[in-house]
């Protein structure tokens, strides 16, 4: 077996039957525009508590992880020994992310943390792949945008398809995080109920700082809705005055 790769592989407990299998770190260079900047990538895995390392990668042929979905983080700087670090968990958005729609801002504040990370010069960013839809999943999210289409907003939209507002769970992002490091971060967010859902799981957070802008006339109602429904804040952290009037403006 590869010592190299043993070496890179953390267990942490995850419940009486299971541990988190946290690999990293991998260097990964990342370029968008003119942004160019180095991670530390870490993914994990939940496996069987019973499992050692070598037997887990012994097993990985047989475990089908392509047909399911890991979550990982990119750190940057000296993210253990850091006194001041900034965390943003962001919720993977398989349409905003990677095909840059306009329907919501999630691709902007994904986009936007990695340069207030970087420019900071210490933090993560924790990429959490059950989170599709505030947890409905793929297939569920595109059934609820055909209902936005008919004038639902995105809370409405998915409480018609038999959802909760937000089915997501952090627990095993804050395990991982406590691996990474033992002192207290700053979270990148707007939404206090989320700031309140992660301390429930355990982050030790100091402050918040909230990351706003990308608004646009397509993703205007979405973000009036996080705003009037979700609770979240509308700060001054980036939203310029043309987005405001786009905010404000009556729904079409």
């Amino acid at each position: 077996m590869n010592e190299k790769i043993l070496d890179k592989i953390k267990f942490t407990k995850r419940n009486d039957n299971e541990n988190l299998s946290i690999v990293g770190p991998v260097k990964l260079p990342i370029k968008q525009g003119d942004f160019e900047a180095t991670f530390q990538w870490y993914s994990w895995q939940a496996v069987d508590g019973q499992l050692t390392k070598e037997k887990m990668i012994e097993q990985l042929p047989q475990m089908n992880l392509a047909f399911g979905q890991q979550s990982s983080v990119l750190v940057y700087g000296d993210f253990a020994n850091a006194d001041d670090a900034i965390v943003r968990m962001h919720s993977i958005c398989h349409t905003g992310d990677i095909f840059g729609s306009q329907r919501c801002d999630c691709g902007y504040q994904l986009h936007e943390s990695m340069k207030m990370i970087v420019e900071h010069g210490c933090g993560a960013i924790f990429y959490l792949a059950d989170h599709e839809g505030r947890g409905i999943g793929l297939f569920s999210k595109s059934l609820a945008y055909l209902l936005q289409e008919d004038g639902m907003d995105t809370v409405e939209a998915n409480h018609e398809l038999g959802f909760k507002d937000d089915t997501r769970s952090y627990e095993d992002a804050i395990k991982v995080l406590q691996v990474l490091r033992e002192k207290p971060v700053t979270l990148i967010t707007n939404n206090p109920h989320k700031l309140e859902a992660l301390k429930s799981y355990g982050l030790t957070v100091v402050e918040h700082i909230p990351l706003w802008g990308g608004a646009t006339a397509s993703n205007r109602f979405y973000l009036e809705t996080k705003v009037k429904k979700a609770g979240h804040i509308l700060g001054n952290g980036g939203v310029d005055n043309e987005e405001r009037s786009i905010l404000h403006d009556d729904r079409p």
